[in-house]
């Protein structure tokens, strides 16, 4: 027999889907469009999401959480974006919990999981992305410097998203100067900080930023940000590769992501392209309008596959790496082509606001630019693939 892990086809986890489905919809399009105007966050719809049990899908039962597989996960996120919701929320927190899952205490664990599996606490924020460092992880300068029985952190972080909206945050942090190591890699670590402090003056400040699409992403400031010693996740120094450790499960998860979004896309347009009427024939009669859609459909269903098999590789806990990463840019690049011809089927109404078009478009975009861009994927494919030296 082979080793090789089966890959479901067709509507796998048909229950599943068809939960998500009740609860979009009841958040349809203006509830979505109200939001944006507001730039607030979705409270009700998250808190809908925690109550049935999604944003625990990956804790493992013990921990008051669903125990499903990464490809359970994978269907959530799907569907809520097939739906015309947004997704981002969701694949936050479950991404962000694989860390402290992975590599965090017995202790930190019974003490945290429960409470994010029943929706006391949200881990929905991820501090990474520097100003000065952007992709170049190893190269960030915020740093973290013990002090008896704290550390203090200094620094600053952006594109940090739902900050504001989370109680707890992830952050990398360099612990060693990186003078002092023998990779760039070495010498950071992982923290689970709490925001309750934050812009009280204490040493953590965020603030908004004003975006294109409502993610509520925001800038982080550390001033001597005291924080308990026990905040470390796993050993100090071996941030870097406990980061890298969850980045095949958040290229899956986004990557589906993104399917569902194209999936919303192909049909509004095939709807549209039946219904509308110009001199006397639906449009989708013609071969212009026709087929960019079924293109964009089938694209879609080459990306969809090869999301299931990078799921299958991870929870089979064999090496998916390259399945995670190319799954990440079909599905970003077949995403936006099905948006883009959407908006040319409907033409200038794509524009008008009640037709969600124009907001589940911009939304579309960001999937080719984080949480890794299409270039980075290329030259991982080039270099770690196909064995190309390193390019710059």
């Amino acid at each position: 027999m082979s080793d090789e892990p089966l890959v479901a086809l067709g509507e796998d986890y048909p229950e599943l889907r068809e939960s998500v489905r009740r609860i979009c919809a009841r958040y349809p399009g203006s509830y979505w469009s109200a939001l944006e105007e507001k730039e607030a966050y979705p409270t009700e719809f998250v808190g809908e999401l925690t109550k049935a049990g999604f944003l625990g899908a990956l804790i493992p039962e013990e921990y008051g959480g669903s125990g499903l597989p990464l490809r359970a996960a994978a269907v959530v996120l799907e569907e809520i974006n097939a739906a015309g919701c947004v997704a981002s929320q969701g694949h936050a927190q479950m991404y962000i919990m694989g860390t402290l899952l992975r590599h965090g205490s017995e202790a930190q664990k019974r003490r945290f999981l429960p409470k994010i599996a029943s929706g006391e606490l949200r881990l929905q924020a991820f501090g990474v992305t520097e100003p000065t460092t952007g992709s170049d992880t190893t190269q960030l300068k915020t740093r973290a410097v013990r002090d008896g029985d704290s550390y203090l952190v200094t620094g600053q972080k952006v594109w940090t998203s739902r900050a504001l909206h989370s109680d707890m945050m992830l952050l990398l942090a360099r612990t060693t100067p990186v003078d002092q190591v023998k990779k760039r890699s070495d010498g950071l670590s992982v923290f689970l900080i709490d925001l309750s402090r934050k812009n009280t003056g204490q040493g953590l400040e965020i603030r908004p930023i004003k975006a294109m699409i409502n993610h509520n992403t925001t800038e982080v400031f550390f001033d001597n940000f005291r924080i308990p010693a026990d905040s470390l996740i796993g050993e100090e120094g071996r941030g870097f590769r406990y980061i890298l450790d969850g980045m095949n499960a958040e290229r899956i998860l986004v990557a589906t992501e993104a399917v569902g979004d194209g999936k919303w896309f192909v049909k509004k347009a095939t709807q549209y392209a039946k219904d509308r009427v110009v001199f006397g024939a639906p449009i989708g009669r013609n071969q212009a309008v026709q087929f960019p859609i079924a293109r964009a459909w089938a694209e879609l269903e080459a990306a969809d596959m090869m999301c299931r098999r990078a799921a299958a590789l991870f929870d089979a806990g064999q090496e998916c790496g390259a399945d995670a990463n190319v799954a990440k840019l079909l599905a970003s690049e077949a995403a936006w082509k099905a948006a883009d011809t959407c908006m040319q089927t409907y033409g200038g109404f794509a524009y008008a606001r009640e037709y969600e078009i124009e907001r589940k478009w911009r939304e579309t975009r960001i999937y080719q630019i984080a949480p890794i861009s299409t270039n980075l994927i290329l030259g991982y494919v080039g270099q770690h693939v196909l064995g190309m030296p390193r390019s710059y």
